[in-house]
């Protein structure tokens, strides 16, 4: 059996929780002033809700693939992990 070095286990487990830390504050921050202001523009005109509504809905999923990319970068870290001697 194939034993990990403890400061690579220990690297490794540090850096996944970076990963999906740092994933996740840009995209957070992202949907809530998109949503902010998709709020802000179908206040200012009701008759294009649903125009704003579906381009907020389709940028809100791109933005939240960004944090799922942070997530396989961690679980590869933590599972696959490419340092393991």
């Amino acid at each position: 059996m194939i034993f990990m070095n403890p400061i690579v286990a220990a690297a490794s487990v540090v850096a996944a929780g970076l990963s999906v830390g740092l994933a996740a504050i840009g995209p957070g921050i992202g949907q809530g002033t998109a949503s902010a202001q998709a709020v802000e523009g179908i206040a200012r005109q009701p008759e294009v809700e649903g125009r704003i509504r579906g381009t907020l809905l389709l940028s809100l999923a791109f933005m939240e693939s960004l944090t799922i990319y942070g997530l396989v970068v961690a679980l590869s870290l933590l599972f696959a992990n490419p340092f393991n001697g």
